[in-house]
């Protein structure tokens, strides 16, 4: 074999820089969403407090102005936030205090189907599936490809009895979004992923999977004599 062309070599350069660059790029998304998303709770009240303490002594505190500071700052009171209800969500009285904000909040007609439509889908998503795999791959968008979804419920066909399966399915690298499917219960290819496991093969793009997966749907179990 020959010395690879100038052209060749650049590509191999090219290519081995793109996949290096390609999971940082990706972690960098994900952090940079979840990241703003959550200083932007706080940014509200910490900006304006912030600046007038910046207002109140320049010549020492001026540096509070700046925006990457303002950024830090309301991100660290948002996880102070987060981790004192987690907190609070473990004694008596933070059950009580969630208890109460669930009766209030049951009252406003939008907000309480929001608020329980999440809290059902994050309680199911932390539980065991009864009977039903639920990590499992479907038809999405058309039969020759497959998709990983969440099956949140299994509900039955008017008339036939037919067992369907309400499946999400999230989008990649943001699993906040995505799509919700019914799909028939045996249409459905079961896999033995747990939900972390599934989220990071679908944050990563594939990149972080086992070696193996299910494709086909297993065929139907014959009924024994």
């Amino acid at each position: 074999m020959g010395t690879p062309s100038l052209g060749q070599r650049l590509q191999r350069l090219f290519l081995t820089g793109l996949l290096t660059l390609l999971p940082i790029w990706l972690t960098w998304i994900v952090v940079k969403f979840v990241f703003g998303l959550l200083s932007g709770l706080s940014q509200p009240l910490v900006a304006p407090a912030l600046a007038e303490l910046a207002m109140a002594d320049p010549r020492t505190l001026g540096w509070l102005s700046d925006p990457w500071v303002q950024t830090a700052l309301a991100l660290l009171a948002t996880v102070v936030v987060i981790l004192a209800a987690g907190w609070m969500a473990r004694r008596v009285l933070g059950q009580r205090l969630l208890r109460w904000f669930e009766a209030l909040v049951a009252r406003i007609p939008l907000a309480s189907t929001i608020y329980g439509s999440a809290r059902k889908l994050l309680d199911i998503l932390q539980t065991q599936p009864d009977g039903t795999q639920r990590v499992v791959l479907i038809d999405f968008p058309h039969t020759q490809m497959k998709s990983v979804g969440f099956v949140t419920r299994v509900i039955h066909e008017r008339g036939t009895g037919r067992e369907l399966a309400a499946v999400y399915v999230p989008t990649t690298p943001n699993p906040t979004s995505g799509y919700l499917e019914i799909v028939p219960v045996e249409k459905i290819t079961p896999t033995d992923w747990t939900v972390d496991e599934a989220m990071a093969f679908i944050i990563s793009g594939g990149a972080v999977s086992p070696d193996s997966i299910p494709f086909s749907v297993p065929p139907p179990t014959e009924p024994r004599a």
